[in-house]
């Protein structure tokens, strides 16, 4: 495993079981294992229904799907106004508790926000040239609600190293999502089946994960101690400010695609993105973001105690990179008969957008599970600046594909400016490490 650093020392060259017994009973390896095992169940859970479900549902269905989620996921990172991030830094557990409330706050009221929007879910619809959309706009309030109080709940969990819970909750969530997926295809509700599933299984899971940690993690959270939350919320206020903006340009930077070339190309295309996506894309970002949820503990645990952190991060880079790219490499000629096979005919499109996204796949890799740097070191500014970068560079790419009426060149831009920019990010981060090392060996010396 590439999750820690091992010291030479005479003991681990001549015995090399108590090597492997030592990494096995790591706490930083026995946590990233819990959450991986969760992720890759959870993540097997929902594949294996995609082959019904693609020969249930229709393109458009599942573009009308991946529309709604792309706007609720846009809200739900405004709901907590990123206080979720703050809830590892406090040594206390009052101001990390503190945190979290702040970001409660912040969600009951994007949530009520979104709320009266319902009201004009008709020009919403029609700007997107979605009218269907306007059928099922009411389950956004929910679906905001849910996903902003899930955000402040994993970060809790995490805290508290109860990833079990986080595993229980991603489990059930897929469990629940996959099944009434089908079951709403098998009645006949087609149209709104795949939302409404998306909406409700988070909401239960929630309820799940709440139901086995209750006594002993969330019921503190209940004793809100109002001075106390508005001081927190001003000591960590560039989360609002810094890495808001930033998450949020991002996020919207990565729903582009969906968002943008939706009045043009219609909901058919934007459902093979949005499988394309699904498929290659969002199994990853569930295992990078167990890998961010471990490492932004125990990165901030060292930095905390002063200690070194350089030779994990060249670890983890390195083993990644050479798992990724022959991995990679290999999926680029089988991707046309594996779309074929697993979803059926008609899906081909989709395994184009795939082999557009395979460099820029692998970068985020290893980008993803570190971005928290920039939020322990307190340069959200400048990951602003890099995020607005990103966010100019393709919405350019996926207009010129526009004027070109060609999404497939829309695309292939679009992913080609991620690629640049995620490469620049990660000498970005490799620097700000380097320069923690060496403020921490002169304040030793």
């Amino acid at each position: 495993m590439f999750f820690i650093s091992l010291h030479k020392n005479k003991q681990t060259v001549l015995n090399p079981k108590l090597v492997i017994s030592k990494l096995i009973s790591s706490e930083l390896v026995k946590n990233s294992s819990k959450l991986l095992s969760a992720n890759i169940l959870a993540q097997a859970i929902a594949l294996i229904v995609y082959p019904v479900l693609a020969r249930m549902y229709s393109p458009n269905d599942f573009g009308l799907m991946n529309l709604f989620l792309s706007i609720g996921g846009i809200l739900g990172l405004i709901s907590t106004a990123e206080y979720q991030y703050a809830i590892l830094l406090p040594k206390s557990e009052q101001k990390a508790t503190a945190c979290l409330q702040a970001g409660f706050v912040c969600c009951a009221i994007v949530s009520a926000a979104s709320l009266l929007s319902v009201c004009f879910s008709v020009p919403i619809a029609a700007l997107f040239d979605a009218p269907n959309l306007a059928k099922w706009y009411w389950l956004m309030p929910l679906y905001v609600f849910s996903t902003g109080c899930w955000s402040l709940l994993n970060y809790w969990y995490t805290r508290h190293k109860r990833f079990g819970a986080i595993s229980t909750y991603q489990i059930s969530q897929n469990l629940l999502s996959s099944g009434t997926k089908v079951g709403f295809g098998a009645m006949g509700m087609l149209s709104g089946g795949l939302i409404l599933s998306s909406v409700l299984a988070p909401v239960f899971a929630i309820g799940i994960s709440i139901k086995h940690t209750y006594r002993n993690t969330i019921r503190p959270l209940f004793l809100f101690r109002k001075n106390q939350v508005k001081t927190c919320a001003e000591e960590y206020v560039k989360f609002p400010k810094y890495s808001l903006p930033r998450t949020l340009v991002n996020n919207f930077s990565g729903n582009l695609p969906i968002l943008l070339l939706s009045p043009f190309f219609g909901m058919s295309e934007i459902g093979f993105f949005g499988m394309a996506m699904t498929l290659a894309f969002r199994p990853m970002n569930m295992i990078s973001t167990s890998l961010y949820q471990v490492f932004f503990q125990r990165t901030a645990e060292r930095v905390q105690q002063k200690e070194s952190i350089k030779p994990f991060f060249v670890k983890f880079i390195r083993n990644t990179l050479l798992i990724a790219v022959p991995s990679f490499a290999l999926l680029y000629f089988i991707l046309p008969w594996l779309a074929t096979f697993f979803l059926g005919s008609g899906w081909d499109s989709t395994a184009t957008y795939i082999r557009m996204m395979l460099p820029w796949l692998a970068l985020f890799c290893i980008l993803s599970p570190i971005s928290y740097i920039a939020d322990i070191f307190q340069k959200q500014n400048t990951y602003l600046l890099f995020d607005i970068v990103l966010f100019i560079i393709r919405s350019l790419a996926l207009s010129i594909g526009i004027f070109m009426q060609n999404i497939h060149l829309a695309i292939l831009g679009y992913f080609i400016g991620g690629t640049i920019i995620n490469a620049v990010q990660l000498l970005w981060f490799l620097n700000i490490v380097n320069k923690y090392e060496k403020e921490r060996l002169q304040t030793i010396h």
